[in-house]
């Protein structure tokens, strides 16, 4: 019987441990949140959205480098507004959406730069590469909610979107804008 009550209170503390574990990544509230990527096309800014996006954030203010976060985009949710377009950027000459359907972004730690600024350290694993980024943001929090708003500069070329076809068409630099709502670490 004692063994009994022994492997009873393990699984419990199992259950516990993994509970505790899970409230700290906050999970991104999707609807409330976005990621835009800003390119310009023949001179002319273009602001298109992912519309499907999922992740978690581990964040607490008095502990900043600690901070974790891990974010995923389905490439083939990306929106330029005309279904012809979307499915153009899902082929491989672009997204590759088919071999690769996710791009991430894992940080794994962030500098405080002064009251509301902070700096997420990590990496983007797009279409088969990944490089390290700095990342640049500002926290809010309000009522239940903590939103995270930056942007960052990539190198579209760097990660084979686009085939040279393009490039006097296409900017390089893509400006990738996010808006980041989870609930606030207690």
């Amino acid at each position: 019987m004692s063994r009994n009550i022994s492997s009873r209170a393990a699984a419990l503390g199992i259950v516990l441990l993994a509970l505790s574990a899970a409230a700290a990544d906050a999970p991104v509230n999707a609807a409330k949140s976005s990621v835009t990527a800003t390119f310009s096309q023949m001179k002319v800014a273009v602001d298109a959205p992912f519309k499907q996006f999922r992740g978690a954030v581990d964040f607490d203010p008095a502990k900043p480098a600690q901070a974790k976060a891990h974010l995923e985009i389905d490439t083939a949710s990306f929106d330029l507004g005309d279904e012809d377009y979307n499915s153009e950027v899902r082929k491989p000459a672009w997204f590759d959406s088919a071999h690769f359907p996710k791009a991430t972004f894992d940080a794994s730690g962030v500098k405080s730069l002064g009251g509301t600024k902070y700096e997420a350290s990590g990496t983007l694993s797009l279409k088969g590469k990944t490089q390290a980024l700095t990342v640049p943001m500002t926290l809010k929090t309000e009522g239940d909610t903590a939103a995270f708003d930056g942007a960052v500069t990539i190198s579209r070329a760097y990660f084979n979107i686009g085939d040279d076809e393009w490039k006097d068409t296409v900017a390089d630099p893509v400006t990738i804008k996010f808006h980041i709502v989870v609930p606030p670490k207690h």
